[in-house]
């Protein structure tokens, strides 16, 4: 095949015209600038009792698992992980995976060996769009957060077993899945749910357990849940929990379960602490919430219209994604990290600016990186 790297770098150049270039920027471990861009929403990811807990088990085990989990990977750790997620999360098992995304593909396919259509949601996330293609089922993307919609694409298919597929807390407008009526939708019609509480585990639920337990739903015999361990818990990985049959479906046939290198133990070590820590980490959640009211004022007196956010992800819409990229660069040029989303990371086609919330930033670091990223507004 010849002219294939000019065929690349033509795909370049039209993604330029378009200000969709991404650019790798290594941070340094000193990097002081205020985080609003990371998803390590309470802080935990350099708390003193994780990284103890990460640097025992790195001495103990070495840097990496060595294999799969079926081969040499599995550990006394990832045990011990997985029965305390099982519990917070209020599922009889739960299965880690190396990372959140892999966690998804393993769930989606998995549930797609009983379940011939999937329902999706218009802006779910790309691991969740990317599981139900290899699935190789027939996949209906429903209109987000509409649960009548949904009601009425099953109703459409009568008698073919189904799974709908949707965020808790979606990763870019930060908005709450109704997951109550898409639960008393899937279930009255004999489908099963599949929720990624990546953006909701360690903040929303009684002690962080998520939106899914939020909405009263944990343990349910037809609801499969996913998170990663990457966000709240400040540390890599993923999971799914669910009832003992699909985990043991997912440990048999699971392709990015059984083909992948383990989370290395340290990992895991650091995510159990951090995990122990966001059960009692309630002030950490009051912080968010306080957070959260702080940011919807300061950017609405300054014009820009933002709901209030149902976790700790918000998003502000730019003109378009050069505007997007270049507001982004003036707040790190002013020591302030923000998301920038541009398409296809945003579903609609608008670019936006992605803020996240963290509970370590102090109070006056945040309302310092408030006031930046109003005055660099384009």
């Amino acid at each position: 095949m010849t002219g294939w790297l000019e065929a690349l770098e033509r795909l370049s150049r039209s993604r330029a015209k378009a200000g969709l270039t991404r650019q790798l920027r290594p941070r340094p471990a000193d990097d002081f600038v205020v985080d609003l861009a990371g998803n390590d929403y309470l802080g935990l990811s350099a708390h003193p009792e994780v990284v103890a807990a990460s640097a025992s088990a790195l001495a103990a085990y070495g840097l990496g698992a060595t294999g799969s989990r079926l081969v040499r990977g599995s550990t006394a750790l990832h045990e011990a992980l997985e029965s305390s997620l099982a519990s917070l999360l209020g599922f009889p098992a739960a299965l880690v995976f190396s990372s959140g995304y892999l966690a998804n593909l393993a769930a989606v396919r998995g549930a797609t060996a009983v379940c011939d259509l999937i329902v999706s949601d218009a802006y779910n996330h790309a691991s969740l769009i990317d599981g139900c293609k290899i699935s190789g089922r027939r996949t209906v993307v429903a209109p987000h957060n509409d649960p009548t919609a949904v009601a009425a694409i099953l109703d459409a298919h009568p008698g073919q077993p189904a799974v709908v597929v949707t965020e808790s807390v979606f990763s870019v407008d930060g908005d709450l899945a109704p997951l109550a009526a898409l639960h008393e939708v899937a279930s009255s019609r004999g489908a099963l749910l599949l929720v990624d509480d990546a953006h909701a585990v360690g903040v929303l639920g009684p002690s962080g357990a998520g939106g899914v337990a939020a909405a009263g739903l944990a343990g349910r015999p037809d609801v499969i849940v996913t998170a990663t361990l990457s966000k709240s818990l400040g540390g890599a990985g993923g999971v799914v929990a669910a009832p003992e049959p699909f985990i043991r479906h997912l440990i048999d046939t699971g392709r990015t379960f059984i083909y992948d290198t383990a989370l290395p133990p340290a990992v895991v070590a650091g995510v159990h602490e951090a995990l122990r820590l966001a059960r009692d980490a309630d002030d950490r959640r009051a912080v968010l919430t306080t957070r959260a009211a702080q940011v919807v004022a300061r950017l609405t007196e300054a014009g820009f219209p933002v709901g209030h956010p149902a976790g700790a992800v918000l998003s502000v819409l730019a003109p378009g994604p050069e505007a997007a990229v270049a507001w982004a660069a003036d707040c790190r040029d002013r020591g302030v990290a923000v998301g920038c989303f541009r398409p296809p990371s945003t579903p609609d086609g608008t670019s936006r600016l992605r803020l996240t919330l963290n509970a370590g930033v102090p109070d006056e670091a945040f309302a310092h990186a408030l006031d930046v990223i109003v005055e660099c507004a384009p």
